[in-house]
Formats: structure tokens, C-alpha cells, sequence
């Protein structure tokens, strides 16, 4: 029996939370606060890479630095109490912690804004790690052993297999289950609520061998 703790890694846009309504009213302050314009319902139907990567459609290069700053300054203002938590995100962290493991929370977001949706929602991982995109994410996943990475993104598919973690997608993001199958997902869910089932019967196969190694962990339900 392996004495590694079994260690699970979640995104957090898209993923644990719904962020589009904060995000979205976050960028409408910043546009009334600069003066410049922001297609803020197209902005938030492609979450996931960093702040940069979307201020860079609406500033000059320049200002792109200076703008990211005044955004998330401007951000527990505007974006924390409007985000809800995605449809089983607790239960999903719970059943980790049924199980006896550890759950991590890895994403691009500045990571004191992240936790502040967390603690708003009252969903409590044992680390949060920000500041990390696609392939960076592989840095924080090794550096806490984790064997599963949950995301909505194909960045995320890519950043659970530069780790060699087991890619677990949710498709309650911007990519489908396609793209997220396309990219390399070991697994796809329709969303979190399938999640504690399925863990379940990971946790099992973890409790005697490493799943990764092994080709009949568990597969998706969608398969």
C-alpha cells in the first residue's frame, strides 16, 4: 500500500466558482475608471488565461501592467460577493477530505483575491497557490505531490500532464468536452457534482496502487 497522501489540485474560475458576474462587474468598473472601452460579456466568456492576455484586446501594451494592478485592486470590491460557487465545488472538496486527502486550489488568479472567493464561500482547501497559467501550474503540483489536477481549460489539461498528475476536466468552462478531450483529459465530467462519485472509486484504486501507472483507474462516465 503506498504511503503518499493522496493529494488533489483544483482550478478556481470556472471550475470551484462562477466568476463571470463578479468579473464582469470588475470590468465594467475598470472601463467607467479609465475611460476606455471593454467588451465585458466577451471577456468573461474566455476565462482562464492570465489578466494580462485579456487587458492586452483592450490597452495599449504599455498600460497593460499599470491597468492589471488597478484591476485587482479595484477586484474585492467588485467581483468577491457577486461569485457564486459552481454546482458540487464543496462536496467536491469534501470528498477529498472524506477520504483522507489533501485539496489544493492552483490558478492564474492574484492569489489574495483568490482567496478571498474561498474564504467568502466558505470552501477551505488545505493551500491556495496563485499566479500560474497552463504548464506554471505543473510547478505547484509537483511541489505538493498532487495526483489529480481538476480544471475547465485546456491549460489546465496541460498543466495536470506536465505535472504527470491524472487530468480530471470539468466542461463548465469556455472549452467543451471535446476540446478538453482533444487536449489530453484523462477524464471529463459535466461538472463538479460528478466529481465525489467518481472520486470515490479513484480513492480506492489509489489506496493500493498509483492510478497513473495503472490503466484501469477510473474512467470517465461520459466514455
Amino acid at each position: 500500500m503506498t504511503s503518499r497522501p493522496l493529494t488533489v489540485g483544483f482550478d478556481l474560475d470556472m471550475t470551484l466558482i462562477d466568476s463571470r458576474p463578479g468579473i464582469r462587474a470588475c470590468y465594467l468598473a475598470l472601463s467607467e475608471r479609465t475611460g476606455t472601452y471593454i467588451d465585458a460579456d466577451l471577456a468573461v466568456t474566455r476565462l482562464g488565461p492570465p489578466l494580462a492576455e485579456e487587458l492586452v484586446n483592450w490597452f495599449p501594451a504599455e498600460r497593460v501592467e499599470a491597468v492589471a494592478d488597478l484591476y485587482r485592486a479595484m477586484y474585492p470590491d467588485f467581483a468577491v460577493t457577486a461569485t457564486p460557487a459552481l454546482t458540487g465545488a464543496r462536496e467536491a472538496v469534501e470528498a477529498v477530505r472524506r477520504a483522507g486527502g489533501r485539496s489544493i486550489v492552483v490558478t492564474a488568479k492574484h492569489e489574495p483575491n483568490a482567496r478571498l472567493h474561498l474564504e467568502h464561500l466558505g470552501i477551505g482547501p488545505d493551500a491556495v497557490i496563485g499566479g500560474l497559467w497552463a504548464e506554471q501550474k505543473a510547478r505547484a503540483l509537483r511541489e505538493y505531490g498532487a495526483q489529480v489536477y481538476v480544471g475547465d481549460h485546456v491549460g489546465d489539461v496541460r498543466g495536470a500532464r506536465a505535472a504527470g498528475a491524472l487530468s480530471v476536466a470539468v466542461a463548465t468552462g469556455p472549452c467543451d468536452e471535446k476540446e478538453l478531450r482533444e487536449a489530453g483529459a484523462d477524464v471529463v465530467l459535466a461538472d463538479l457534482s460528478e466529481f465525489p462519485n467518481w472520486f470515490s472509486d479513484y480513492a480506492q484504486v489509489f489506496s493500493a496502487e498509483d492510478p497513473r501507472q495503472d490503466s484501469d483507474y477510473p474512467a470517465s462516465p461520459r466514455a
